[in-house]
């Protein structure tokens, strides 16, 4: 009878966390409405013109200073989550570089990580984080915040910064993807 009641709590908490889960799986993830809703921050950093003077990935390591103004352009990748959950931050790849989809007959399930040259990855990424007007980090994915994919060319100003290491971080206040 003592090792009863356990099991039946846990038969009971079991049940509750199932009932819990597929009722929350039935409901509707949002309306229409909210789908079609732009954050407030979106109109001010997704540019409807492409910003002049972009440099590829590779080129802007190279010469970018810190504080500089720079515009630069890649495709979103580099890893199999180029993606920094619930912030506005992803990385970009230079151009020159294959993605497994632009290898015909590669089967990879996630080309963005670019697993077929990854020789070249650390040379040729740059991290975007977008701030707002005020130079803050937007605490929203990105993914929903502009509507980005993976393997999405993106043309992005903003100021870069350097570290000891020579990775370069774009804080983009202006972001134009490329159709």
């Amino acid at each position: 009878m003592k090792q009863l009641f356990p099991h039946s709590l846990l038969i009971t908490l079991a049940a509750c966390v199932f009932v819990g889960c597929g009722n929350s799986s039935t409901a509707p993830e949002s309306t229409g409405a909210t789908e079609t809703t732009t954050p407030a921050s979106t109109s001010t950093v997704l540019l409807t013109s492409e910003p002049a003077g972009a440099k590829e990935v590779i080129d802007a390591r190279k010469t970018a200073q810190n504080d500089e103004e720079v515009v630069l352009v890649g495709r979103i990748g580099g890893s199999e989550n180029p993606w920094v959950d619930n912030r506005a931050v992803f990385s970009i790849v230079d151009n020159s570089l294959k993605a497994c989809s632009d290898i015909p007959g590669d089967g990879c399930e996630k080309p963005w990580d670019y697993c077929c040259e990854t020789d070249k990855l650390p040379t040729a990424t740059a991290l975007i984080k977008v701030v707002d007007d005020k130079g803050t980090l937007i605490n929203e994915d990105a993914r929903k915040l502009l509507n980005l994919k993976e393997l999405q060319t993106v043309v992005v100003k903003g100021k870069a910064q350097r570290d000891d290491t020579g990775n370069l971080t774009v804080f983009a206040n202006g972001i134009f993807v490329r159709n």
